[in-house]
């Protein structure tokens, strides 16, 4: 049988419309695209994503980076912790609108990452996120999300649907036990889920530190990484840390991080204050660079211990004096 010919069709770039990446939370999760949030099971991964969007659905964010108008809609899909007695109460926990927080129903048939019912849910919730909980568990019958060539059609598909609507997709996923490996082959199945996602985070366990979990970005094809963030999971409940000096191969490794780079900016402050009652703030940026702090981290130890900073003749000057010295 002859092979049908497929029409040639050209499409000139002078045609193509320019267009702006938007982010929900800037550089981690993109509207329009796919992120995949993976790490081990039990490392926190489900109860990060309900914290964001418990958020979401009031219309706030766990910090200034993530940005939201107003209260948004949010479709959750898991297969693996029941409605009742562990997702809403995860929920309520976080304080969400749980009106504005949907699930399709699955129970006359299961729902996979090509289903129809999804562009439907879009359409009539008008959602901005869409979360699926885990990856494997939306693949449909039959397919095999090891195959390459199946991975890269379900992600396709799936990304074009987050295009289409302007919706940030997120793909949670479970690691693989493949103990010293690069984190994007540690993701479970195809490399091409890997490939296909525009941001992949990284949620994991912190050595010596129990109730503590890392957040890092491991591949970003849109802007630079972002810094590393950090949450506590304890009885109380969950608590956004915010930046955390560690690296992925850290969390992987279980390796303790060679040092919190918060705690050694603030007792950098808390040294120089000691002698200084005010300093100029290119010479404390400049003792932090010889101890591998950034100015970033530095800013945040300046926040953190309530440091004013005034303006003298041009120059910017830190008010160190009312530092407690420890």
């Amino acid at each position: 049988m002859e092979e049908q010919k497929t029409e040639l069709k050209l499409i000139k770039m002078s045609d193509v419309q320019s267009q702006e990446i938007l982010w929900l939370w800037y550089p981690f999760i993109p509207y329009g695209k796919l992120t995949i949030i993976q790490g081990d099971p039990g490392d926190g991964k489900t109860t990060f994503v309900l914290n964001i969007a418990a958020q979401l659905s009031k219309g706030t964010g766990l910090e200034g980076d993530i940005k939201v108008s107003e209260p948004m809609n949010i479709i959750y899909q898991t297969a693996e912790d029941g409605l009742a007695d562990t997702v809403k109460p995860r929920l309520e926990l976080a304080g969400a609108d749980c009106e504005r927080i949907v699930v399709i129903d699955e129970s006359e048939k299961t729902l996979s990452m090509i289903d129809e019912r999804l562009e439907e849910a879009l359409i009539k919730t008008n959602a901005k996120l869409l979360i699926l909980d885990p990856i494997q568990a939306y693949l449909g019958g039959g397919m095999d999300m090891n195959r390459a060539n199946e991975a890269r059609d379900m992600t396709k598909k799936l990304g074009l649907l987050a295009e289409k609507y302007q919706c940030a997709i997120v793909l949670i996923g479970h690691m693989n036990k493949a103990a010293g490996n690069k984190a994007a082959y540690r993701g479970m199945g195809s490399i091409d889920f890997f490939a296909v996602a525009r941001s992949v985070l990284l949620v994991g366990r912190i050595e010596g530190q129990a109730n503590i979990r890392a957040v890092v970005q491991i591949k970003n094809n849109l802007a630079a990484f972002g810094h590393p963030k950090a949450f506590t999971l304890s009885e109380s409940g969950f608590q956004w840390l915010g930046d955390y000096d560690i690296t992925a191969d850290e969390v992987l490794g279980g390796v303790a991080p060679k040092a919190n780079k918060l705690e050694q900016a603030k007792q950098l402050l808390q040294r120089l204050a000691e002698s200084n009652k005010t300093m100029q703030s290119n010479e404390i940026f400049d003792f932090a660079e010889e101890e591998g702090i950034s100015k970033r981290t530095l800013e945040n130890a300046k926040k953190e211990l309530d440091i004013k900073a005034k303006k003298i003749k041009n120059l910017w000057y830190w008010e160190l004096g009312k530092i407690q010295l420890q």
